[in-house]
């Protein structure tokens, strides 16, 4: 997911075995990577509240119904 939008450019220091597993296991280099380690840090969040409104949402759905809508 790439937002558009301003960008704004950070010095930080990283430890360099994290780098090199992180870069390894996306399989991208170095900008890459950490814009995918920021979304996952920010789609964990969302995760969590949607998490908190299990249960808290009633929906009367037919299932049946929905599945009989598909094979139209």
């Amino acid at each position: 997911m790439l937002l558009m939008g301003a960008e704004k450019k950070v010095t930080v220091m990283l430890p360099e075995d994290l780098l090199k597993k992180a870069m390894k296991a996306s399989g991208e280099g170095l900008t890459p990577t950490l814009r995918k380690g920021l979304e996952l840090v920010a789609a964990k969040d969302v995760y969590r509240r949607l998490l908190e409104l299990k249960g808290k949402l009633d929906l009367d759905l037919d299932i049946g119904a929905s599945r009989k809508d598909k094979e139209r």
